[in-house]
């Protein structure tokens, strides 16, 4: 049964917290796209040390994000079911605006190309309509084993 409700499509993650990114699906079109959001509440571990008196969440963590909101596009899709979708590269990533706590990302992943064994995504970033990162993400599919 295709997922119908944000929990539905978080569900398909494979993630759990602390490590998860995502906190809301708005919308998805399985295999073609998804808007998502992730909220920094400014209790996250990371924080503490990223950084000391100023608490900026880390780039890396937002393209996380945005590879965790493209992997559940792909797993919405049947033609994924049974696969993992794993970060297998990034081109052209721009961090525009610093992210702190109290700001909610909106994550957007348009697919670009894809196949059995991987793609290309396209993932912007946003909070407040201001670009916070760009990237393109490439997704290399394995076999889920658990």
């Amino acid at each position: 049964m295709a997922p119908r409700t944000s929990e539905d499509f978080i569900a398909l993650l494979p993630h759990r917290p602390p490590f998860r990114f995502i906190d809301a699906v708005d919308a998805c079109e399985a295999g073609v796209s998804i808007t998502a959001r992730y909220r920094l509440t400014g209790d996250e571990e990371f924080l503490a040390g990223h950084f000391p008196g100023f608490p900026v969440m880390p780039g890396v963590i937002q393209l996380e994000a945005l590879a965790q909101a493209g992997g559940i596009a792909l797993l919405a899709h049947e033609r994924y079911t049974g696969k993992l979708p794993l970060f297998g590269g990034v081109e052209k990533v721009r961090w525009r605006r610093l992210v702190e706590p109290g700001d909610e990302l909106t994550l957007q992943v348009e697919m670009e190309r894809l196949s059995a064994r991987g793609g290309w995504a396209h993932a912007v970033s946003t909070v407040e309509d201001d670009k916070t990162c760009e990237a393109r993400i490439f997704f290399a599919l394995a076999e889920a084993k658990f």
